[in-house]
């Protein structure tokens, strides 16, 4: 098992891509704390316990810097250490820029970068005492390139890939790596309501024909939470189909 033992907090845990790693953490032997604001996050815990493994929920809005902080200590509390975080959580507001409210822009910006920020920085004392830990953003391939309608979400991204690049350099020495995931076009609840024929220009616009998978992303973020990634460090690792070359 390539995690086995390890604590792994996983923001938006509840669904999509974040229920996908947590179940697939589980399975390589970690012990999950699902972190969602909504309650699907207990329904997969409770998926994870029932199928042997070790896991508790913690409500979390990763907004709230002291519901952080609850979330860390509920982790240690439980499990006594912390050795993975995955910054899952996030949302979308998309508009032109001439008809994005202020408060969808701000929204956006609370839950994708503050939120990444507030996580992080609750588990990083946890993670320096131990002199060890991972911590893996999520990106996105828009905050390397931009994309049409999303200036707040696109912000959001590309100051995730500079904030890893930062917390890369302040954290390594600490035996903390650093790293970001950058999803492609990705089949998850955010496409919900997307045309059929806007899903298909993404697949058209991808080399390998498709969209992603959250098991694909998942995927990922198992590697750089194992011993195989040690030496990788404020990378960011696009996962898009061939779409960024």
């Amino acid at each position: 098992m390539r995690l086995k033992d390890r604590v792994a907090i996983i923001t938006g845990g509840g669904r999509g891509i974040g229920r996908e790693t947590a179940l697939l953490f589980a399975s390589e032997g970690a012990k999950i704390v699902v972190c969602d604001v909504a309650q699907c996050g207990s329904d997969v815990a409770d998926e994870i316990v029932s199928s042997g493994g070790e896991a508790i929920f913690v409500r979390t809005d990763v907004t709230d810097h002291r519901s952080c902080l609850e979330m860390a200590k509920s982790a240690v509390d439980a499990f006594a250490r912390i050795d993975i975080l995955i910054n899952n959580a996030g949302i979308v507001r998309d508009a032109r820029l001439v008809k994005m409210t202020e408060e969808d822009f701000d929204l956006v910006i609370k839950v994708n970068l503050k939120g990444a920020f507030n996580a992080a920085q609750a588990v990083a004392p946890v993670m320096i005492e131990q002199g060890s830990g991972k911590i893996i953003n999520v990106a996105s391939v828009v905050g390397l390139y931009g994309n049409f309608g999303q200036t707040n979400y696109v912000a959001t991204k590309a100051g995730i890939i500079g904030m890893t690049k930062v917390w890369a350099r302040e954290l390594g020495r600490k035996g903390i790596n650093v790293n970001a995931v950058a999803p492609g076009y990705t089949q998850t609840e955010m496409m919900d309501g997307v045309p059929e024929k806007v899903l298909q220009g993404m697949r058209d616009k991808t080399p390998l024909g498709r969209l992603g998978k959250p098991r694909d992303i998942a995927n990922a973020y198992l590697f750089l939470a194992s011993d195989e990634s040690d030496y990788v460090h404020g990378t960011v690792l696009s996962v898009d189909g061939g779409l960024i070359p």
